[in-house]
């Protein structure tokens, strides 16, 4: 029997999620000599020594049974600790749920939010693992998009507002943003905090790069703002600021009395995060400060380099963000950006990923990674150089 013949039997909501550009683009470059791999979330360095050798420690002491639902208290002490001391808030860890990847703690978070017949609203251009896991719990997407200028990329409160229907459950914003670098500024928050409660709606805010940010501390979060029974769920990872994508661990940052409903669902997924690898994120919130900092200048280095060679390119229209680690840029003229991104492969070797599939906006648009070392990113712009940069002066 074909597959195609299995496939009607099945969840049609599941079997109609296209795959994303990104990896149709990744598809056709895999495996070619010499390709320059800027297009996923993240950069070229290993997870530090001294968050590994916590876990490896943790491994070799036995440290390999079931562990509770929510993580090990060590871990969410840890995690509170770090959210109080990062953003200036006095929660506790009844509020906190690890979960198995920031991918992870968004799909529980929507498992026990939506239904179907709901819709979400979704700030965008996005990381495009959002429209699948609404379209997989049979809701619907509506869209605010962000607009290119000067500036960089930007939406009012009252834009996002304007997507909002009867039918809306939640609100979606990913800031800092990924792919565009977007800022969602405090009082613009606080805005939407007060228009979302004043409606019923929830917000579910990923804000994984919060702590990478170019022209301050730490980016503005929910966190500062809602009170502890507010309808807002934050989505965190430990993936990109302390170099851990491999690791598999995030967590949710939730109201009040949600956190039995939370390892319920944990319990029937997951059933918890390996307990030796809570003990690499302990120490990495402990004692990761260090590597955030070189993280961020790195990044910043990184972005300079990327947008220098941009900036200078008369048929790409680019800004310089405030924060994440891209460069997400429109390319004038261009049509398919899958097309053109196999393209970029094809003739330059390098690896970009589509805008396309990060919803309306990014058409025309390529996203590259910059964090990876200075001489790559140099390589890679010499490379784009003779396709993008056509009119340059030289």
């Amino acid at each position: 029997m074909s597959v195609e013949a299995l496939l009607p039997s099945l969840n049609r909501r599941i079997v109609g999620i296209e795959e994303t550009g990104i990896v149709r683009v990744a598809q056709h470059g895999w495996g070619k000599e010499g390709l320059i791999p800027l297009w996923f979330g993240e950069g070229d360095l290993p997870t530090p020594d001294f968050i590994c050798r916590a876990a490896s420690d943790a491994l070799m002491g036995g440290e390999t049974f079931y562990t509770h639902q929510r993580g090990i208290d060590p871990v969410r002490d840890a995690l509170v600790s770090y959210m109080n001391r990062t953003f200036g808030t006095s929660m506790d860890k009844s509020r906190v749920t690890l979960t198995g990847s920031g991918m992870a703690a968004l799909d529980l978070v929507m498992r026990v939010m939506i239904e179907p017949g709901n819709e979400v609203v979704v700030v965008g251009p996005v990381w495009p693992n959002i429209y699948s896991v609404v379209q997989s719990n049979g809701a619907e997407v509506r869209h605010a998009t962000l607009s290119l200028g000067a500036d960089g990329w930007s939406i009012s409160v009252e834009e996002i507002l304007a997507a909002v229907t009867d039918r809306t459950k939640a609100i979606f914003i990913n800031s800092p943003g990924n792919p565009s670098g977007w800022l969602m500024e405090s009082a613009e928050q606080k805005q939407l905090l007060e228009a979302a409660r004043a409606r019923g709606i929830w917000i579910v805010a990923d804000e994984v790069y919060h702590q990478l940010v170019y022209d301050r501390d730490v980016a503005p979060s929910f966190l500062q703002l809602a009170e502890p029974e507010d309808r807002l769920f934050v989505i965190n990872s430990f993936s990109k600021s302390w170099l851990m994508t491999g690791w598999r661990l995030g967590w949710i940052t939730h109201p009040f009395g949600l956190g039995d409903l939370l390892a319920k669902m944990v319990q029937i997924t997951t059933s918890g995060s390996p307990q030796f690898l809570q003990r690499g994120a302990v120490e990495a919130l402990t004692h990761g400060d260090a590597v955030i900092a070189d993280l961020r200048e790195r990044c910043k280095r990184g972005r300079d380099i990327v947008f220098d060679r941009l900036e200078a390119w008369p048929e790409v229209d680019a800004a310089r963000p405030k924060a994440a680690f891209y460069a997400f840029f429109r390319v004038n003229g261009a049509g398919d950006s899958v097309e053109l991104a196999k393209e970029i492969i094809d003739k330059c070797n390098v690896g970009l990923a589509p805008g396309e599939a990060f919803g309306p906006g990014g058409d025309g648009c390529l996203r590259l990674c910059f964090a990876s070392k200075p001489e790559t990113l140099e390589r890679a712009m010499d490379a784009l150089a003779p396709l993008l940069g056509k009119g340059a002066q030289q």
